[in-house]
């Protein structure tokens, strides 16, 4: 049975409850917030940044990064109510600078060209339409806005075993990319270069960071410092 924002409506209503008690937190959500704080803290360089975060559950995410990088503002998107419901503690004491909107990866609810970032983690195998998704967060970025979308790393043998395994025996037949496939959706998004990240570990991810291109380009695009690899770019412990 192919997997549904039904399916996962449901599936993550039940786990709103005890998302924030999850060993996953530990395990995944944990080092995968913190790879992606380094990476806008690198790009933005202290400078005042907008970010939407697709898929932003209880607004963990959200608040880490309004501690490490206090010139942010923050605006969260999630499909589940119940997801948003869990993390009102979060959003109330982060009023002034982050924002939960209920809204869907396929439509987000946002005029085109709106964030300097968009980040994405751990829920992107979750997304029936992939494609779709990648192109909406590619529409709601400003030109030269950075996608930062994490999920689990399933190319080699251990993280094949849990992820193509173990999670979709759990959760259903969600859908983690390859490589390879993160770069095709990516370019087919729109988007001008593709850089990826291995993190090795119990739980082993890939962080792909994409540029967005200009819809309709007057101009040669600009050079990045991000290039276009053919492999993994780089790999990094944690």
């Amino acid at each position: 049975m192919a997997y549904d924002k039904k399916q996962a409506t449901e599936e993550f209503g039940r786990w709103s409850e005890s998302y924030d008690r999850s060993v996953l937190q530990w395990l995944l959500f944990g080092p995968s917030h913190r790879a992606l704080i380094r990476r806008i803290g690198a790009v933005a360089e202290g400078r005042p940044i907008s970010i939407l975060d697709v898929g932003c559950g209880t607004g963990v995410f959200a608040s880490r990064v309004r501690t490490a990088l206090p010139e942010s503002r923050v605006v969260g998107v999630d499909l589940v109510s119940g997801m948003l419901t869990q993390g009102a503690h979060r959003w109330r004491a982060l009023s002034e600078a982050v924002h939960p909107v209920q809204g869907d990866s396929e439509r987000l609810p946002f005029a085109s060209g709106s964030f300097d970032f968009v980040t994405c983690a751990n829920s992107f195998h979750h997304y029936p339409n992939q494609e779709g998704a990648a192109a909406e967060m590619h529409r709601v970025l400003k030109p030269g806005g950075r996608l930062l979308l994490i999920d689990g790393y399933r190319d080699a043998p251990w993280g094949w075993f849990i992820y193509d395994v173990c999670v979709t025996y759990r959760e259903g037949n969600v859908h983690h990319a390859s490589a390879r496939r993160f770069r095709e959706i990516l370019d087919r998004a729109g988007f001008q270069a593709v850089a990826q990240s291995v993190h090795r570990g119990p739980a082993p991810f890939i962080l792909n960071e994409a540029i967005a291109a200009e819809p309709t380009p007057l101009y040669p695009a600009p050079h990045f410092n991000l290039r276009v690899p053919s492999a993994i770019a780089r790999e990094a412990e944690v």
